[in-house]
């Protein structure tokens, strides 16, 4: 079996406004020729003849939140 190549291909997966209005209808990735992977975020808009449409913005991936690294002593945390 041959492996799939993704190159110039996108994904946009339908996202969770979660009370925020401004935040993107859709978001996903992209690769790149260069195998450079980067975020996609589209909005879905009405244009003034009442045509929907698709606006959206390419941009770096979002960086993961990096877990909180931690000694092991938690002594002075707990006060009894």
């Amino acid at each position: 079996m041959t492996d799939y190549d993704n190159t110039n291909s996108f994904v946009l997966f339908k996202n969770d406004k979660e009370g925020n209005e401004k935040r993107p209808d859709y978001t996903g990735t992209i690769t790149l020729e260069n195998g450079e992977e980067k975020r996609l975020a589209a909005w879905i808009r009405e244009g003034k003849s009442g045509q929907k449409f698709m606006s959206g913005k390419i941009s770096e991936p979002l960086e993961k939140k990096e877990a909180v690294e931690s000694d092991g002593d938690y002594s002075d945390d707990i006060p009894f």
